[in-house]
Protein backbone atom coordinates (compact mmCIF):
# COMPACT_ATOMS: atom_id res chain seq x y z
CA UNK A 1 0.00 0.00 0.00
CA UNK A 2 1.30 3.43 -1.06
CA UNK A 3 1.98 5.20 2.52
CA UNK A 4 0.45 8.23 1.79
CA UNK A 5 -2.83 6.29 1.44
CA UNK A 6 -1.86 4.52 4.12
CA UNK A 7 -1.69 8.03 6.23
CA UNK A 8 -4.82 8.60 4.77
CA UNK A 9 -6.27 5.72 6.52
CA UNK A 10 -4.54 6.47 9.82
CA UNK A 11 -6.40 9.71 9.68
CA UNK A 12 -9.97 7.91 8.56
CA UNK A 13 -9.48 5.47 11.82
CA UNK A 14 -8.99 8.38 14.13
CA UNK A 15 -11.12 11.06 12.80
CA UNK A 16 -13.88 8.04 13.30
CA UNK A 17 -12.61 7.55 17.16
CA UNK A 18 -13.48 11.28 17.42
CA UNK A 19 -16.70 11.07 15.44
CA UNK A 20 -17.71 8.34 18.21
CA UNK A 21 -16.48 10.47 21.38
CA UNK A 22 -18.27 13.57 20.19
CA UNK A 23 -21.57 11.41 19.69
CA UNK A 24 -21.18 9.97 23.17
CA UNK A 25 -20.44 13.35 24.49
CA UNK A 26 -23.89 14.66 22.92
CA UNK A 27 -25.53 11.44 24.30
CA UNK A 28 -24.38 11.77 27.97
CA UNK A 29 -25.72 15.56 27.59
CA UNK A 30 -29.27 13.49 28.30
CA UNK A 31 -30.85 16.05 26.01
CA UNK A 32 -30.95 13.82 22.85
CA UNK A 33 -28.16 12.30 20.70
CA UNK A 34 -27.51 13.22 16.80
CA UNK A 35 -30.27 12.62 14.20
CA UNK A 36 -27.75 9.71 12.78
CA UNK A 37 -27.62 7.41 15.91
CA UNK A 38 -31.27 8.76 17.08
CA UNK A 39 -32.51 5.87 16.01
CA UNK A 40 -29.68 3.05 17.69
CA UNK A 41 -29.47 5.17 20.63
CA UNK A 42 -33.30 4.46 21.24
CA UNK A 43 -32.90 0.65 20.61
CA UNK A 44 -30.33 0.09 23.28
CA UNK A 45 -32.75 1.87 25.66
CA UNK A 46 -35.64 -0.78 25.68
CA UNK A 47 -33.10 -4.00 24.82
CA UNK A 48 -30.12 -5.87 25.92
CA UNK A 49 -27.47 -4.69 23.00
CA UNK A 50 -25.08 -1.53 23.23
CA UNK A 51 -25.54 1.73 21.17
CA UNK A 52 -22.34 0.74 19.23
CA UNK A 53 -23.36 -3.27 18.68
CA UNK A 54 -27.17 -1.50 17.09
CA UNK A 55 -24.77 0.58 15.22
CA UNK A 56 -23.11 -2.43 13.71
CA UNK A 57 -26.53 -4.13 12.79
CA UNK A 58 -27.71 -0.87 11.81
CA UNK A 59 -25.03 0.13 9.35
CA UNK A 60 -24.57 -3.40 8.09
CA UNK A 61 -28.46 -3.37 6.94
CA UNK A 62 -27.88 -0.02 4.99
CA UNK A 63 -24.64 -2.38 3.28
CA UNK A 64 -27.93 -4.70 2.19
CA UNK A 65 -29.94 -2.00 0.71
CA UNK A 66 -27.14 -0.43 -0.88
CA UNK A 67 -26.29 -3.37 -2.99
CA UNK A 68 -29.94 -3.74 -4.11
CA UNK A 69 -29.94 0.28 -5.24
CA UNK A 70 -26.54 -0.10 -7.03
CA UNK A 71 -26.03 -1.46 -10.55
CA UNK A 72 -23.39 -3.33 -11.74
CA UNK A 73 -21.46 -0.60 -13.21
CA UNK A 74 -21.78 1.17 -9.66
CA UNK A 75 -20.29 -2.04 -8.11
CA UNK A 76 -17.57 -2.16 -9.96
CA UNK A 77 -16.88 1.52 -9.63
CA UNK A 78 -17.34 1.99 -6.40
CA UNK A 79 -16.63 -2.00 -4.74
CA UNK A 80 -13.48 -0.56 -2.69
CA UNK A 81 -15.74 2.24 -1.20
CA UNK A 82 -18.55 -0.05 -0.94
CA UNK A 83 -16.43 -3.12 0.92
CA UNK A 84 -14.40 -0.83 2.94
CA UNK A 85 -17.77 0.06 5.17
CA UNK A 86 -17.31 -3.43 6.90
CA UNK A 87 -14.40 -2.77 8.85
CA UNK A 88 -15.62 0.57 9.19
CA UNK A 89 -18.37 -0.26 10.45
CA UNK A 90 -16.91 -2.34 13.18
CA UNK A 91 -14.69 0.27 14.53
CA UNK A 92 -17.40 2.55 14.48
CA UNK A 93 -19.77 0.52 16.54
CA UNK A 94 -16.97 -0.47 19.33
CA UNK A 95 -15.26 2.98 19.21
CA UNK A 96 -18.90 4.21 20.47
CA UNK A 97 -18.90 2.08 23.07
CA UNK A 98 -15.31 3.09 23.99
CA UNK A 99 -16.42 6.35 24.20
CA UNK A 100 -19.44 5.99 26.20
CA UNK A 101 -17.34 3.56 29.34
CA UNK A 102 -14.76 6.10 28.99
CA UNK A 103 -17.48 8.83 29.71
CA UNK A 104 -19.19 7.12 32.61
CA UNK A 105 -18.15 10.13 35.15
CA UNK A 106 -20.13 12.44 32.40
CA UNK A 107 -23.63 12.89 34.07
CA UNK A 108 -24.69 16.97 34.00
CA UNK A 109 -28.10 17.10 36.44
CA UNK A 110 -28.47 20.85 35.98
CA UNK A 111 -30.04 22.57 33.07
CA UNK A 112 -27.27 24.62 31.83
CA UNK A 113 -24.20 21.82 32.18
CA UNK A 114 -26.50 20.14 30.03
CA UNK A 115 -26.04 22.36 27.27
CA UNK A 116 -22.41 23.18 28.25
CA UNK A 117 -21.63 19.39 27.52
CA UNK A 118 -23.89 19.35 24.50
CA UNK A 119 -22.39 22.10 22.56
CA UNK A 120 -18.72 20.75 23.92
CA UNK A 121 -20.20 17.24 22.10
CA UNK A 122 -21.20 18.95 19.06
CA UNK A 123 -17.17 20.74 18.73
CA UNK A 124 -15.60 17.26 19.11
CA UNK A 125 -17.84 15.81 16.97
CA UNK A 126 -17.23 18.55 14.08
CA UNK A 127 -13.45 18.08 14.90
CA UNK A 128 -13.79 14.77 13.72
CA UNK A 129 -15.67 15.30 10.80
CA UNK A 130 -13.70 17.80 9.27
CA UNK A 131 -10.75 15.28 9.70
CA UNK A 132 -12.60 12.18 7.92
CA UNK A 133 -13.40 14.90 5.34
CA UNK A 134 -9.44 15.83 5.11
CA UNK A 135 -8.24 11.96 5.22
CA UNK A 136 -11.02 11.41 2.32
CA UNK A 137 -9.86 7.54 2.48
CA UNK A 138 -13.38 6.18 3.08
CA UNK A 139 -17.39 6.76 3.68
CA UNK A 140 -19.34 5.97 6.59
CA UNK A 141 -21.83 3.11 5.97
CA UNK A 142 -24.81 6.14 6.29
CA UNK A 143 -23.94 8.71 4.40
CA UNK A 144 -23.07 6.22 1.41
CA UNK A 145 -25.98 4.98 1.92
CA UNK A 146 -27.74 8.44 1.37
CA UNK A 147 -25.01 9.11 -1.52
CA UNK A 148 -26.18 5.59 -3.13
CA UNK A 149 -30.18 6.94 -2.59
CA UNK A 150 -29.04 10.00 -4.41
CA UNK A 151 -27.30 8.40 -7.41
CA UNK A 152 -30.08 6.22 -8.09
CA UNK A 153 -33.11 8.61 -8.16
CA UNK A 154 -30.86 11.71 -9.24
CA UNK A 155 -31.56 13.34 -6.45
CA UNK A 156 -29.32 16.26 -4.86
CA UNK A 157 -27.21 14.82 -2.23
CA UNK A 158 -27.63 17.57 0.74
CA UNK A 159 -31.60 16.96 0.31
CA UNK A 160 -31.33 13.48 0.26
CA UNK A 161 -29.24 13.99 3.39
CA UNK A 162 -31.83 16.40 5.36
CA UNK A 163 -34.69 13.64 4.34
CA UNK A 164 -32.70 10.81 5.65
CA UNK A 165 -32.21 12.33 8.80
CA UNK A 166 -35.86 13.05 9.46
CA UNK A 167 -36.66 9.82 8.41
CA UNK A 168 -34.19 8.33 11.39
CA UNK A 169 -35.75 11.12 13.93
CA UNK A 170 -38.89 10.26 12.77
CA UNK A 171 -38.40 6.03 13.17
CA UNK A 172 -36.43 6.96 16.62
CA UNK A 173 -39.58 8.98 17.68
CA UNK A 174 -42.10 5.72 16.90
CA UNK A 175 -40.15 3.13 18.26
CA UNK A 176 -39.57 4.76 21.42
CA UNK A 177 -43.31 5.39 21.59
CA UNK A 178 -44.21 1.88 20.71
CA UNK A 179 -41.50 0.32 22.96
CA UNK A 180 -41.13 2.82 25.94
CA UNK A 181 -44.40 4.25 25.77
CA UNK A 182 -42.98 7.92 25.26
CA UNK A 183 -40.54 9.96 23.73
CA UNK A 184 -36.84 9.54 24.82
CA UNK A 185 -33.51 9.73 23.57
CA UNK A 186 -34.89 12.40 20.63
CA UNK A 187 -35.02 16.22 22.20
CA UNK A 188 -33.75 19.84 21.67
CA UNK A 189 -30.22 18.48 21.63
CA UNK A 190 -30.82 16.60 18.45
CA UNK A 191 -31.86 19.38 16.63
CA UNK A 192 -28.88 21.56 17.71
CA UNK A 193 -26.69 19.16 16.33
CA UNK A 194 -28.56 18.72 13.57
CA UNK A 195 -28.31 22.31 13.14
CA UNK A 196 -24.78 23.46 14.16
CA UNK A 197 -22.19 20.38 13.74
CA UNK A 198 -22.03 21.42 9.58
CA UNK A 199 -21.79 25.03 10.35
CA UNK A 200 -18.59 24.25 12.57
CA UNK A 201 -17.23 21.51 10.62
CA UNK A 202 -17.39 24.17 7.77
CA UNK A 203 -15.43 26.58 9.53
CA UNK A 204 -12.78 24.18 10.86
CA UNK A 205 -11.82 22.79 7.61
CA UNK A 206 -9.49 25.32 5.97
CA UNK A 207 -7.52 24.38 9.29
CA UNK A 208 -6.24 21.28 8.52
CA UNK A 209 -4.78 22.70 5.15
CA UNK A 210 -1.50 22.25 7.19
CA UNK A 211 -1.69 17.90 6.73
CA UNK A 212 -1.80 18.39 2.88
CA UNK A 213 1.28 17.72 2.49
CA UNK A 214 2.02 14.53 4.41
CA UNK A 215 -1.01 13.40 3.05
CA UNK A 216 -0.73 13.56 -0.62
CA UNK A 217 3.25 13.14 -1.42
CA UNK A 218 4.15 16.68 -1.35
CA UNK A 219 1.42 17.98 -4.01
CA UNK A 220 -1.14 20.09 -3.57
CA UNK A 221 -4.53 18.58 -3.31
CA UNK A 222 -6.25 17.63 -6.37
CA UNK A 223 -8.73 20.37 -7.81
CA UNK A 224 -12.39 19.13 -6.83
CA UNK A 225 -13.72 20.95 -9.88
CA UNK A 226 -11.73 19.16 -13.07
CA UNK A 227 -8.55 17.97 -13.83
CA UNK A 228 -5.60 20.10 -13.12
CA UNK A 229 -4.41 22.83 -15.86
CA UNK A 230 -0.78 22.05 -16.73
CA UNK A 231 -0.59 25.43 -19.28
CA UNK A 232 2.56 27.07 -19.55
CA UNK A 233 0.69 29.92 -20.31
CA UNK A 234 1.11 32.79 -17.37
CA UNK A 235 -2.23 34.13 -15.75
CA UNK A 236 -2.79 36.06 -12.92
CA UNK A 237 -5.44 35.49 -10.83
CA UNK A 238 -6.51 38.39 -8.71
CA UNK A 239 -8.89 37.54 -5.59
CA UNK A 240 -10.71 40.65 -3.68
CA UNK A 241 -11.78 42.13 -1.09
CA UNK A 242 -15.71 44.09 -2.10
CA UNK A 243 -14.32 47.90 -2.29
CA UNK A 244 -10.54 47.25 -2.81
CA UNK A 245 -10.74 48.14 -6.53
CA UNK A 246 -9.73 44.69 -7.92
CA UNK A 247 -11.62 44.82 -11.46
CA UNK A 248 -9.83 48.58 -11.94
CA UNK A 249 -6.52 47.10 -11.29
CA UNK A 250 -7.49 44.28 -13.66
CA UNK A 251 -8.66 46.93 -16.08
CA UNK A 252 -5.50 48.56 -16.11
CA UNK A 253 -3.02 45.82 -15.80
CA UNK A 254 -4.38 44.46 -19.12
CA UNK A 255 -3.85 47.34 -20.66
CA UNK A 256 -0.34 47.65 -19.30
CA UNK A 257 0.50 44.20 -20.48
CA UNK A 258 -1.48 43.47 -23.26
CA UNK A 259 -3.35 40.59 -21.91
CA UNK A 260 -7.30 39.99 -21.78
CA UNK A 261 -9.22 40.79 -18.75
CA UNK A 262 -11.74 37.84 -17.70
CA UNK A 263 -14.66 39.08 -15.17
CA UNK A 264 -18.02 40.07 -16.11
CA UNK A 265 -17.79 37.73 -19.50
CA UNK A 266 -17.83 34.64 -17.50
CA UNK A 267 -21.27 35.19 -16.92
CA UNK A 268 -22.40 34.68 -20.45
CA UNK A 269 -19.95 32.02 -20.79
CA UNK A 270 -20.83 29.90 -17.72
CA UNK A 271 -24.20 30.27 -19.27
CA UNK A 272 -23.05 28.84 -22.61
CA UNK A 273 -21.09 26.20 -20.69
CA UNK A 274 -23.60 25.17 -18.02
CA UNK A 275 -26.68 25.83 -19.83
CA UNK A 276 -27.86 27.81 -17.31
CA UNK A 277 -30.33 31.31 -17.10
CA UNK A 278 -27.36 34.21 -17.65
CA UNK A 279 -29.78 35.93 -14.77
CA UNK A 280 -29.49 33.20 -12.17
CA UNK A 281 -25.69 33.34 -12.60
CA UNK A 282 -25.78 37.21 -12.25
CA UNK A 283 -27.83 37.03 -9.19
CA UNK A 284 -26.06 33.99 -7.33
CA UNK A 285 -22.56 33.68 -8.56
CA UNK A 286 -20.19 33.00 -6.11
CA UNK A 287 -22.93 32.56 -3.18
CA UNK A 288 -24.30 30.01 -1.97
CA UNK A 289 -28.03 29.97 -1.99
CA UNK A 290 -28.24 27.14 -0.27
CA UNK A 291 -25.74 27.85 1.90
CA UNK A 292 -26.65 26.35 4.85
CA UNK A 293 -27.88 22.92 3.79
CA UNK A 294 -24.27 22.68 2.45
CA UNK A 295 -23.16 23.73 5.97
CA UNK A 296 -25.60 21.37 7.89
CA UNK A 297 -24.01 18.07 5.11
CA UNK A 298 -20.88 19.26 4.54
CA UNK A 299 -19.00 16.88 1.90
CA UNK A 300 -16.36 19.04 0.36
CA UNK A 301 -13.38 17.22 -0.56
CA UNK A 302 -14.96 13.80 -0.77
CA UNK A 303 -13.84 10.32 -2.71
CA UNK A 304 -17.24 10.56 -4.66
CA UNK A 305 -18.56 12.84 -6.68
CA UNK A 306 -22.25 14.04 -5.22
CA UNK A 307 -25.17 15.38 -6.84
CA UNK A 308 -24.46 18.29 -7.91
CA UNK A 309 -27.17 21.40 -6.81
CA UNK A 310 -26.99 24.66 -9.14
CA UNK A 311 -24.19 26.24 -7.52
CA UNK A 312 -22.12 23.13 -7.73
CA UNK A 313 -22.72 23.06 -11.90
CA UNK A 314 -21.83 26.72 -11.84
CA UNK A 315 -19.13 26.84 -9.78
CA UNK A 316 -17.80 23.56 -12.13
CA UNK A 317 -18.72 25.26 -15.14
CA UNK A 318 -16.93 28.29 -14.06
CA UNK A 319 -13.47 26.33 -13.25
CA UNK A 320 -13.59 24.24 -16.76
CA UNK A 321 -13.73 28.04 -18.33
CA UNK A 322 -10.67 29.42 -16.18
CA UNK A 323 -8.66 25.99 -16.98
CA UNK A 324 -9.68 26.45 -20.82
CA UNK A 325 -8.44 29.64 -20.80
CA UNK A 326 -5.37 29.20 -19.23
CA UNK A 327 -4.43 26.76 -21.70
CA UNK A 328 -5.70 29.46 -24.88
CA UNK A 329 -3.43 32.42 -23.51
CA UNK A 330 -1.91 34.87 -21.08
CA UNK A 331 -4.89 36.17 -19.29
CA UNK A 332 -5.98 38.33 -15.92
CA UNK A 333 -8.61 36.14 -14.03
CA UNK A 334 -10.91 38.28 -11.84
CA UNK A 335 -12.22 36.26 -8.81
CA UNK A 336 -14.11 32.90 -9.18
CA UNK A 337 -11.38 30.54 -7.06
CA UNK A 338 -8.97 31.24 -10.01
CA UNK A 339 -6.24 30.85 -7.70
CA UNK A 340 -7.12 27.61 -6.42
CA UNK A 341 -8.36 26.22 -9.98
CA UNK A 342 -5.39 26.98 -11.56
CA UNK A 343 -3.25 26.03 -8.42
CA UNK A 344 -0.87 22.88 -10.54
CA UNK A 345 -0.78 25.67 -12.97
CA UNK A 346 3.40 26.97 -12.87
CA UNK A 347 2.68 30.32 -14.66
CA UNK A 348 0.20 31.32 -11.69
CA UNK A 349 0.61 34.32 -10.49
CA UNK A 350 -2.42 34.94 -7.54
CA UNK A 351 -2.73 38.12 -5.92
CA UNK A 352 -5.03 39.45 -3.26
CA UNK A 353 -6.17 42.86 -2.69
CA UNK A 354 -7.27 44.30 0.15
CA UNK A 355 -7.86 47.49 1.86
CA UNK A 356 -9.24 49.71 5.24
CA UNK A 357 -12.83 49.87 5.74
CA UNK A 358 -12.76 54.04 5.05
CA UNK A 359 -11.24 53.32 1.30
CA UNK A 360 -13.39 50.73 0.81
CA UNK A 361 -16.65 52.57 2.05
CA UNK A 362 -15.28 55.77 -0.23
CA UNK A 363 -14.46 53.55 -3.12
CA UNK A 364 -17.89 52.32 -2.83
CA UNK A 365 -19.85 55.31 -2.48
CA UNK A 366 -17.63 57.73 -5.05
CA UNK A 367 -17.02 55.19 -7.87
CA UNK A 368 -20.29 52.38 -7.54
CA UNK A 369 -22.99 54.89 -6.70
CA UNK A 370 -23.77 52.99 -3.38
CA UNK A 371 -25.18 55.21 -0.70
CA UNK A 372 -23.37 56.24 2.12
CA UNK A 373 -25.44 54.81 4.67
CA UNK A 374 -25.50 51.32 2.72
CA UNK A 375 -21.76 50.82 1.79
CA UNK A 376 -20.55 49.28 5.12
CA UNK A 377 -23.76 46.59 5.10
CA UNK A 378 -23.13 45.96 1.55
CA UNK A 379 -19.11 45.67 1.90
CA UNK A 380 -19.80 43.07 4.90
CA UNK A 381 -22.15 40.88 2.90
CA UNK A 382 -20.20 40.54 -0.53
CA UNK A 383 -16.93 40.24 1.66
CA UNK A 384 -18.94 37.45 3.72
CA UNK A 385 -20.29 36.04 0.30
CA UNK A 386 -17.13 35.74 -0.90
CA UNK A 387 -15.49 34.31 1.97
CA UNK A 388 -17.70 31.80 2.34
CA UNK A 389 -17.68 30.80 -1.42
CA UNK A 390 -14.07 30.24 -1.66
CA UNK A 391 -13.63 28.72 1.59
CA UNK A 392 -16.10 26.02 0.76
CA UNK A 393 -15.04 25.35 -2.59
CA UNK A 394 -11.59 25.14 -1.99
CA UNK A 395 -11.25 24.36 1.67
CA UNK A 396 -8.70 26.75 1.99
CA UNK A 397 -8.51 30.59 3.96
CA UNK A 398 -9.44 33.38 1.42
CA UNK A 399 -6.93 35.81 2.01
CA UNK A 400 -4.42 33.71 3.86
CA UNK A 401 -1.35 35.60 2.62
CA UNK A 402 0.71 32.48 2.77
CA UNK A 403 -1.00 31.10 -0.19
CA UNK A 404 -0.70 33.95 -2.25
CA UNK A 405 1.89 35.83 -3.99
CA UNK A 406 1.37 39.04 -3.51
CA UNK A 407 -1.20 40.67 -0.86
CA UNK A 408 -1.84 44.28 -1.91
CA UNK A 409 -3.18 47.02 0.38
CA UNK A 410 -4.67 49.42 -2.32
CA UNK A 411 -5.85 52.02 0.24
CA UNK A 412 -2.53 52.48 1.31
CA UNK A 413 -1.07 53.04 -2.07
CA UNK A 414 -2.48 54.55 -5.37
CA UNK A 415 -3.92 52.03 -8.73
CA UNK A 416 -0.81 52.67 -10.29
CA UNK A 417 1.74 51.61 -8.16
CA UNK A 418 -0.04 48.28 -7.40
CA UNK A 419 -0.09 47.30 -11.08
CA UNK A 420 3.29 48.36 -11.37
CA UNK A 421 3.96 45.12 -8.81
CA UNK A 422 1.95 42.37 -10.22
CA UNK A 423 3.38 43.76 -13.78
CA UNK A 424 6.82 43.57 -12.60
CA UNK A 425 6.45 40.45 -11.35
CA UNK A 426 4.26 39.49 -14.72
CA UNK A 427 7.54 40.35 -16.55
CA UNK A 428 10.12 38.64 -14.17
CA UNK A 429 7.92 35.41 -14.75
CA UNK A 430 7.83 35.72 -18.90
CA UNK A 431 11.25 37.71 -19.41
CA UNK A 432 9.09 40.62 -20.82
CA UNK A 433 10.97 43.70 -19.88
CA UNK A 434 8.07 45.82 -21.19
CA UNK A 435 4.38 46.09 -22.14
CA UNK A 436 3.12 45.46 -25.36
Amino acid sequence: MDKYLFRRYVLFIISLFINAFGIAFITKASLGTSPITSVTYVASMFTPLTMGQWTILFNFSFLIFERLLMTREDMKKDKRIYLMQIPITLFFGVFIDCSMNMLYWLAPVAYLNKVVSLLAGCVILAIGIALEVKANAAMVAGEFFVYTIARRFRTEFGYTKLGFDIAMVVIACVLSLVFMSGIYGVREGTVVAAIIVGPIVHFLTPYYSFLDKWINSGKETADKAAVPAHSSHTVIAIAREYGSGGHQLGEMLSKELGIRLYDNEFIHMAAQKSGMDEQYIRENEQRLPSFWLKCVFPQGGRTLDKSLSPDDILFVAESKIIQELAEKEPCIIMGRCGDFVLQHNPGIIKVFCYTDEASAVKRCTEDYGIPADKAEAEIRSINQSRKTHYEFYTGTKWGDPHHYHLMLNTGSMNMQTACSLIAGLYRARTGKNSSK
